[in-house]
């Protein structure tokens, strides 16, 4: 990113304080007027890009719209999977050396080739699996 601007920088450090949260960019909008620095969404939306295009943020497609998550590893050398909880919705990252595995596999056996920044795994956090194993339980 060879030039940031004060609202971009905005941006990114509220992403990054809410790393564990996927936020719309309205939500962005809202963090950064209470925080004091209000930022229109249509320059909230268009900061949003460039920061996903430079790799410090992860766009989650959902049915409503794009959520927008802080990448805590942007230079990891097979990019990063994102988890996302069916059940309560959380989503986290995940940075781990068998997905480049995964990646050679699908290129060489299946001809297709991944990209881990734009690849959600949906399942069910240890969170919301103990839960179900508790309510189960009783």
């Amino acid at each position: 990113m060879p030039y940031t601007t004060k609202q971009r920088r905005a941006v990114l450090q509220c992403l990054e304080d809410r790393a564990s949260d996927a936020l719309t960019p309205g939500e962005v909008a809202e963090e950064l007027r209470r925080g004091g620095t209000p930022v229109g969404l249509a320059t909230v939306y268009r900061q949003l890009e460039q920061l996903e295009s430079a790799g410090l943020l992860h766009r989650i497609q959902t049915g409503e719209g794009a959520l927008y998550q802080y990448c805590p590893h942007p230079s990891a050398p097979h990019g990063c999977f994102l988890l996302r909880c069916g059940s309560c919705g959380r989503v986290s990252h995940l940075d781990c050396g068998h997905l480049q595995t995964l990646c050679d596999h699908l290129a060489a056996e299946h001809h297709f080739r991944v990209d881990p920044r734009q690849t959600v795994l949906t399942g069910r956090c240890q969170a919301c699996v103990g839960k179900e194993a508790h309510h189960g339980a009783n």
